[in-house]
């Protein structure tokens, strides 16, 4: 019966909780940094991104990008997507060090809306 009693208790904490377990900006940056400096980002440009040539520097990377199209046409990415994510990245990496959470985080799913699904 305690068990019972209990559970909804710790449900109601962990809900509570949930913000505190969100991934934080810097570490969205980051990743989505990595994405943008893909091979996949430079096969939808066609040039390599700042810095040279593409390296994810993971050991979970592919050799090459997966062939196909996303089934969502709404993430097609094209050139300017990538360019324009490129220049909203660095607005939240400004938010990022300012210490603007939410707004980094507002900014971030602009971000991956305008990269749309990279191959």
């Amino acid at each position: 019966m305690r068990i019972a009693l209990g559970l909804p208790a710790a449900l109601a904490v962990l809900v509570a909780a949930g913000p505190a377990f969100a991934v934080s900006c810097k570490d969205d940056i980051s990743t989505v940094e990595r994405r943008l400096n893909s091979a996949g980002a430079e096969m939808v440009t066609g040039k390599e991104p700042p810095g040279g040539p593409t390296s994810s520097n993971s050991p979970k990377a592919l050799d090459k990008p997966p062939e196909g199209k996303p089934s969502d046409p709404s993430t097609q990415p094209s050139k300017a997507g990538v360019e324009e994510a490129r220049k909203l990245l660095a607005t939240a990496k400004e938010q990022d060090k300012a210490g603007k959470e939410t707004e980094c985080q507002n900014t971030m799913t602009k971000v991956k809306e305008a990269a749309g699904a990279l191959p």
